[in-house]
This record gives structure tokens, sequence and C-alpha cells, in this order.
């Protein structure tokens, strides 16, 4: 093969060079490992001018190449991140991400596959996985389900499903019929993500009735939520959708599913689940698998693999019981993208015809790693010790003078406050500030009563006894030092 014909098989976008590329990213690949490896000494650091200077991209006419790309990614990309993979990063609900993850990402990084629909290996992934997960959840065969960004995204999906299933295969075209006013419900507390999805499909957050609880960890009160429909029925609403929390942001309250499903069987009512992180204490083993007693009776569920299963961000989940309904909801194929009977345009059914997305990532490969390399006992049993842990972070809250419980630890958050202050939000507020500033623990707030109080959500997998105890001593002397 002459020169010229080899320079011009050559695109400008590859490597000039495939060996130098091969040593630069496996120095890239070393650096990835080392971080894994040393998470334990690699708190969340805020970015210092320098570094957010570093990444600035100018109008970015001429690029650096590969060798200067992968020094940057190195020093001014891979030491700034969430923090979340360290072992005390207990803030918000953040997942951790595994080695296996990382492989995965590798390779799907390389496949570059679209997973939207086609018939290829990536999607068979993605089936598995699905398959796997409805069986877990104890759906039924007619289940079907899609892999999205998060459980934001998957709630938008069900409702959707629920809305279509209450206002017929008509509202596709037409949209809301004139007078038709759904109304959905669910436990004050739930996630704001219920919010934002009754919106976005116009039915509007009035729409969403909040009912209280039975108590902070105690789950939706069934009998106001009885009553509550009778009222808006007589109203001349149409109440369409109860939603129950399996585990609620603020303090991980579960509501009585079994008691959910009974009602919303007997009412023809779609029942939907958040289980963002709480679906997959179903894996624990008791006592914390309890909890969840019931989600195989829903309606749809909506869940993270990235927070409670480990995975690496982002992968979240929507099952729907039935496939049937699923599809009504979103199938729909122009000219372009006709079903072939064989060659890459078959592979029916395509995931594009189960939610919003067309062009779609191998998110999946992510979970099929994590279970075939651990397996579902050892990640189970990883979100048991996360439970273990966080009923010992409560214990040493109560005995110790200085702390006291704001909500009762029921899962794997515990949320506590400083006592004996004249302001012990404020003080709650700057001891979080105060920690996660000196890289020592990461805690999160939120707001219990009226009052904002110190929120630890462990998810991680590194979190040990230690790490625990630590913590709380840290946020003792903390406080004493800022009262």
């Amino acid at each position: 093969m002459n020169d010229d014909h080899r320079n011009a098989m050559h695109s400008p976008l590859d490597p000039d060079d495939w060996e130098q590329f091969r040593t630069n990213a496996h120095n890239l690949l070393d650096s990835c490992i080392e971080q894994l490896r040393t998470a334990r000494e690699r708190p969340w650091k805020p970015l210092g001018d320098s570094a957010k200077t570093a990444l600035r991209l100018g109008d970015a006419a001429d690029g650096i190449g590969l060798k200067h790309l992968t020094d940057d990614l190195i020093e001014n990309v891979l030491p700034f991140g969430t923090g979340n993979t360290h072992p005390r990063f207990f803030g918000w609900v953040h997942g951790t991400g595994l080695a296996a993850g990382l492989l995965a990402e590798m390779v799907a990084a390389t496949m570059n596959s679209n997973c939207g629909g086609r018939d290829h290996g990536a999607v068979y992934v993605e089936r598995e996985v699905i398959r796997w997960s409805a069986k877990v959840f104890g759906l039924p065969e007619t289940a079907s389900g899609v892999l999205v960004a998060g459980t934001s995204q998957a709630t938008v999906i069900a409702l959707a499903v629920a809305r279509h299933k209450a206002l017929g295969i008509d509202s596709r075209r037409k949209g809301i019929p004139e007078g038709a006013r759904l109304v959905a419900y669910a436990a004050e507390g739930a996630h704001h993500a219920i919010v934002k999805a009754m919106e976005l499909l116009g039915l509007g957050s009035d729409a969403l009735r909040l009912i209280p609880s039975r108590s902070l960890n105690g789950g939706m009160d069934v009998t106001t939520l009885a009553q509550r429909i009778e009222t808006d029925r007589a109203a001349g609403l149409t109440p369409f959708c109860v939603i129950g929390t399996a585990g609620s942001v603020n303090c991980g309250a579960f509501d009585p599913l079994d008691e959910l499903a009974d009602f919303c069987a007997r009412e023809s009512l779609w029942l939907h689940i958040d289980g963002a992180f709480g679906a997959w204490t179903r894996i624990a083993g008791p006592p914390w698998n309890k909890l969840v007693r019931g989600i195989e009776r829903a309606d749809s569920i909506a869940t993270d693999f990235h927070k409670w299963m480990f995975v690496q961000y982002d992968c979240g989940m929507v099952l729907v019981r039935n496939e049937a309904d699923h599809r009504a909801a979103f199938a729909e194929r122009p000219s372009y993208l006709e079903a072939q009977h064989s060659g890459l345009g078959g592979g029916e059914p395509w995931f594009c015809d189960y939610g919003t997305d067309l062009s779609r990532g191998f998110r999946a490969l992510k979970v099929w790693s994590a279970l075939r390399c651990h397996g579902s006992r050892a990640l189970g049993a990883a979100i048991a010790e996360n439970c273990r842990l966080a009923t010992m972070m409560g214990r040493l809250v109560q005995e110790s003078p200085e702390l006291k419980l704001a909500a009762p630890v029921t899962a794997n958050i515990c949320c506590f406050s400083v006592a004996d202050s004249p302001d012990p939000g404020t003080l709650n507020t700057d001891v979080t500030r105060r920690l996660q500033l000196s890289g020592d623990v990461v805690f999160s707030t939120t707001k219990i009563g009226g009052m904002t109080v110190i929120r630890a959500a462990i998810t991680n997998h590194r979190t040990r006894e230690t790490d625990i105890e630590f913590a709380i001593r840290r946020v003792r002397e903390v406080a004493a030092a800022a009262r």
C-alpha cells in the first residue's frame, strides 16, 4: 500500500500513533485504578481558582492532542469529583461506583452502541438486566422496562403510562380531554421528581395530593388517603394514581405498600412505587426486605442502580407490570425506523418504544457487570451492612448527650441534631459545612419538623464501623468548637 493511499485512509480524528495512544491510555487507566484503590485518601475538595482556570476551553479552535489531553484528565479532572467514592461520604443519596463499572464503562465507550433499538449485543444485555430486575421485584412475565438516566426520568415515563391508561389511546393525539381533571396521591415528603413529572405531563403540581404520614417513619396514612379520594371524586375530579414511597429522601420512610396495593385494587387505581434507592432492600434479606413487602403488586416501579446497587452514574430504570400498557403509551415508528424481519434493523421490540429516547447509551452493561462479577447476594449483603451501620450511627447519637435523633432510623438514613443550642438549625448547617470543607465527613441537611437537621444516607460499600465512630466524634467536636 503506497503512502498516498495510507494517508487517505487516516482520519485526523483518530490517533496518529496508535501505540503512543495505547501508552497514554494505560497511564490514564492506571490513574483511574489508583483513584479507586485509594478512595479512602481522597475526600471531596473544592476547586481552587487555578483548577477552574485549567478547565476553561476558550474558543477551542485548536486541539491539544491526545497526549496533552491525557495529562489534562489526570491532573485537572480526575482529582475533583463529588467525593462520593469516599467511605465517609454520607450526603444526599449518592452511589459509590464499582471497579467492575470501570471495566464496563471502558467497553461501553469502545462499542459506542445506540441502544434505542436494532439487533445487536447491547440490547440483549439490557433485556437481561430488565428480566432479572422484574423477577427480583416479583413482577409477572408480562412486565417490561427500560433503563433511563435516573428515577426522575423513570417517574415521568411511569406516570405517562398511568395517564394514558386513564385517558385512553386518543389522548396521545388529542391531549388531555376538556374536563378531565386527573389527580394523583403521594405521602408528604415524597420525592420532588413526582412534582416535576406532574408538571411535565400537563397535569400540574396542584393535581398532586400530599397525604400525611402516620408518623415520621410510619408511611402514608391510608385512611386519610381514602377520605381525600372520596372528596376529590365528589368534586368531579378523577383520581388515577397512588404513588407509594419505598425509602423517602428525608428520613428513609417506607409506605405500607401491601396496604396501598389492597386499596388501589379496590379503587381501580394505578399503583406506582418510587423506589429510587429503597426498593433494593428487596435483596438485602431480613429484616430489611420486609420494608418493601407488596412491591410485587405495583403497576410500575422507578428505581436507580447508581444509588444502592453501587454502579456508576447514570443508570436508573422503570418497570411496568403490563408490557402492553407500557408500549401503548410510547410506541411510534416513522418510516425511517420501520422494523425489519432480519438484519441490523430487526431485534424487535426496540427500547425507543418504551420511553422518550431514541438515542440511548449502553447503561445496562454497568449493571450486568456488577451482577456478573459480584452476584445479587453480595450486593444485597452490602445493602444490609449499610442499614446496620445506620442503626449503629443512630445508637451513637442517642448515647451522646450533645446530640439527639431527629427521626427513627428505618433503613440507611440517620437524621440527627445538636442538642441544647439556642439555634440548633443554624448550628447543624454550620457543622455540616465545616466537616465538608475539612474533608473529614460529608453530611447533608434536611428539615424535619421545620428544623434543619444533619442527615446521613449510608450507601457506600466502603464504609466501616470506624468511619461511623469517627463521623459522630467529629460532629461532637466541631459542634463544641462552633458554639
